[in-house]
């Protein structure tokens, strides 16, 4: 039997950071979405959702209530165990991304230390593709198990777009892996220490291009979102879908620009580093000297949280201002484009790193 100290050591260690884990990810996951709506309308000179609470701050929550106690119908026709699975496939493998991200360095409370990650793999960002490759099963077995033509059609666009836009960012992944030497991702924020790698010039810029445009698709968002064009398939994957069901994916959404979010700050923008305004050219003037010291007594964490904003903010950015693309232009930017390009990127890196040039 575990004595009592062991006990308390678990929950520290364990059970208090899976519990604020799962209330960050549940929080965001709610409050996304009407982040997302009041951007929207701002840029569009609407005011979006105004009469659930103050200026609509608890229309999340009646949005959950309403998918809790609405009737779940599951179509005569279709399959319905793989119907049900589904979603839950697609929730899980969002939610266990999250265990590999690590949301600051470690941290003294109360005399004892603190890790910011439930896991700090030494494979981090490799664990994170394949749960995100896992995913993908979610959304097939949605479109295929519907019995619907709109959502099978669906579920094969998202299938192909996934796995077409996973080998780019699974290149310029590999390109921060080879710059920081380590797949584990508090080794890769640590080699940021002196140099973030979005600056590493020339391979640092154009692997982020490649990330972020691949991220954009592999979340399937606008104007990537062909696996949900309303205009054509209803929506998708998911068009039989209602519910508790439908909330399910429409959560599991938020959270994969989420996690892409993170990797992206955590691989290209030093992660919980603090910015610094020309720290090597300008530094040393007073007022920026100032500006700097203020900046880096900013708590970690936060800086995290606030590049994962701005790209959330970018995320939403992008899709008041693109349109749709086509699906033969999805496809083309992909293998024609991003690919050769991605390619040619790992190999100049390699050369580099083989070279000592970085």
């Amino acid at each position: 039997m575990p004595d009592m100290q062991q006990i308390i050591n678990f929950i520290i260690t364990i059970g208090i950071p899976v519990v604020v884990l799962l209330s960050f990810i549940l929080a965001n996951a709610m409050y996304l979405q009407l982040m997302e709506r009041k951007v929207l309308a701002h840029m569009q000179s609407r005011l979006g959702p105004m009469r659930t609470g103050w200026h609509g701050l608890l229309q999340p929550v009646a949005d959950a209530v309403k998918f809790m106690f609405k009737e779940d119908i599951i179509p005569a026709k279709a399959d319905k165990w793989v119907f049900s699975l589904a979603p839950l496939i697609f929730l899980v493998m969002a939610f266990g991304a999250f265990v590999a991200i690590p949301f600051g360095p470690d941290t003294v409370i109360f005399g004892r230390t603190v890790h910011l990650w439930v896991s700090n793999l030494n494979i981090g960002v490799l664990y994170i593709v394949a749960l995100a490759g896992i995913g993908t099963y979610g959304v097939i077995m949605a479109g295929w198990a519907s019995n619907n033509k709109y959502s099978l059609m669906g579920g094969f666009r998202s299938a192909a777009q996934m796995i077409s836009y996973e080998i780019p960012m699974a290149f310029a992944i590999v390109t921060v892996a080879l710059m920081a030497g380590s797949l584990n991702l508090t080794e890769i924020v640590q080699a940021q220490s002196q140099k973030w790698f979005i600056i590493v010039f020339p391979v640092g810029p154009v692997a982020f291009f490649l990330y972020l445009i691949a991220g954009v698709a592999e979340t399937n968002r606008a104007p990537f979102d062909l696996p949900e064009a309303e205009s054509e398939l209803v929506a998708g994957y998911f068009t039989e879908y209602s519910g508790i069901r439908f909330g399910i994916f429409y959560m599991a959404e938020y959270m994969n620009m989420m996690i892409v979010s993170l990797l992206a700050s955590i691989m290209f923008l030093g992660g919980w580093m603090p910015v610094q305004i020309f720290p090597k050219l300008l530094g040393g003037i007073p007022p920026i000297s100032w500006i700097n010291t203020a900046l880096a007594a900013i708590p970690p964490t936060l800086w995290l949280l606030a590049k994962l904003y701005f790209f959330i903010f970018f995320y939403m950015w992008i899709r008041a201002t693109l349109p749709r693309y086509r699906y033969d232009q999805l496809m083309t930017i992909a293998w024609k484009i991003l690919l050769p390009i991605s390619l040619g990127t790992l190999l100049v890196a390699a050369f580099m790193k083989q070279a000592g040039w970085m």
